[in-house]
């Protein structure tokens, strides 16, 4: 036992904290099964390198800002037939962000753009890439606020350090020239230096009128476009789904649960 407590001790000091929790467990069972040492040794060490990598994802996946937790697996291709599900598995790989290309979910409310935009953050995250998160409002306001104040370019490099920017739900408010500027300056500053992931909910034709500049529109556009990987989906909303799932089983009744959002 004192041996066992000089070994706590040893694993506090370098940092195994998993080790240390699993160690009389992970003793009992080598005692009982007669595993060799170097055996015995693998197995704490795979036990500090699984909770090691936990960690890691945990604090990757916060730094990441991502809204909520969401995979490809949960992703419903049937209720969505209109999307290539070879593309978004290709986009799965991260090639993408090799290249600084830039996927571009296209469609109405509720088809699952943000799904598919979070699903592949997650897969950079697991990849060891450096993901953010923002919805479109958050960082045109930020660099508005920044122009004003004269300090755009430190600003701006907070949206230049990863290596993917995911930008969710352009299109769901019309933006004034200053923020079509500040979206020009932070597309522009990205260009071909790393990848963004922009979910759509206008067709490329009404950028215009979106951004309220045309010309800043065209701009943003050809930036984007190059090396793009559009992701057009023409289906129903599945918020739509679940309000007859709702109707169908009436009140006071269980509705089973959707995992899809925008």
């Amino acid at each position: 036992m004192i041996a066992l407590g000089e070994a706590r001790l040893q694993s506090e000091e370098l940092g195994l904290i998993q080790a240390m929790v699993v160690l009389e467990a992970r003793l009992e069972t080598a005692a009982q099964r007669k595993v060799w040492y170097a055996d015995f040794l693998v197995d704490l060490l795979d036990a500090e390198m699984g909770a090691c990598r936990e960690r890691y994802l945990l604090a990757r996946t916060h730094l990441a800002h991502l809204p909520y937790d969401r995979t490809l697996e949960q992703f419903d291709f049937q209720f969505q037939p209109s999307i290539d599900r070879r593309q978004v598995l290709e986009l799965a790989s991260l090639n993408f962000a090799a290249d600084a290309g830039n996927p571009l979910p296209l469609g109405p409310p509720g088809v699952g753009k943000t799904h598919l935009a979070v699903a592949l953050g997650v897969k950079g995250v697991e990849n060891g890439y450096g993901m953010y998160f923002v919805r479109t409002h958050d960082p045109l306001e930020d660099l508005r606020r920044a122009q004003t104040e004269h300090r755009l370019d430190q600003r701006m490099r907070a949206y230049l350090g990863p290596s993917v920017l995911i930008i969710d739900e352009f299109g769901v408010w019309p933006y004034d020239r200053t923020a079509a500027t500040a979206l020009f300056s932070l597309i522009s500053a990205r260009y071909e230096r790393g990848s963004i992931i922009l979910t759509l909910n206008k067709s490329f034709a009404e950028w215009g009128e979106v951004l309220g500049d045309a010309f800043i529109a065209a701009a943003i556009f050809d930036r984007l476009l190059y090396h793009s990987h559009v992701l057009s989906i023409r289906g129903e909303s599945y918020r739509l789904k679940e309000k007859r799932q709702v109707r169908r089983f009436g009140t006071g009744q269980p509705v089973p649960a959707v995992a899809h959002t925008q």
